[in-house]
């Protein structure tokens, strides 16, 4: 039976999800491909991760534009953090065992939001400090707003 999961995984990962959701329900786990199940669950928990960080870079790089181009503040910018803030907010509430992993992956972000802040303002590395000037709580207040 392995040889044919594996195949099947390798070839309709579709049709290899829909059978092994099938054997589950039906308590069929002498049936199940349990190995690649538990990878494709890991993998889950990876992408929810990788969510939490992506949306903290979207966050961080803006909240970076906002205090180091104050000039260039508009409504889009705003609305751009004010809707990271509440999905940042919603994963957690969705995937609260990610508080575990959210001072990790903040740094994470912030080292990639540090880069995206530089190409899109143009202003030079050095402006933006290697640690970030934000803590986790000022970053998903909605009442923090830098530089203001």
């Amino acid at each position: 039976m392995a040889a044919t999961h594996d195949a099947l995984y390798e070839r309709d990962f579709y049709g290899w999800a829909n059978e092994q959701a099938a054997l589950l329900r039906e308590g069929r786990l002498a049936d199940a491909d349990l190995g690649h199940i538990a990878e494709e669950i890991e993998s889950m928990g990876r992408s929810e991760k990788r969510e939490l960080v992506n949306r903290l870079t979207v966050l961080l790089t803006h909240l970076l534009k906002w205090q180091f181009q104050s000039a260039f503040r508009g409504r889009s910018w705003q609305l751009t953090v004010i809707e990271q803030r509440r999905k940042v907010a919603a994963h957690l509430d969705d995937n609260p065992s990610l508080a575990s992993v959210l001072p990790a992956a903040f740094a994470t972000a912030y080292g990639y939001a540090q880069i995206e802040a530089e190409r899109e303002t143009g202003l030079p590395e050095s402006t933006f400090s290697d640690v970030c000037p934000y803590t986790i709580e000022q970053t998903l207040d909605e009442r923090f707003w830098p530089g203001a």
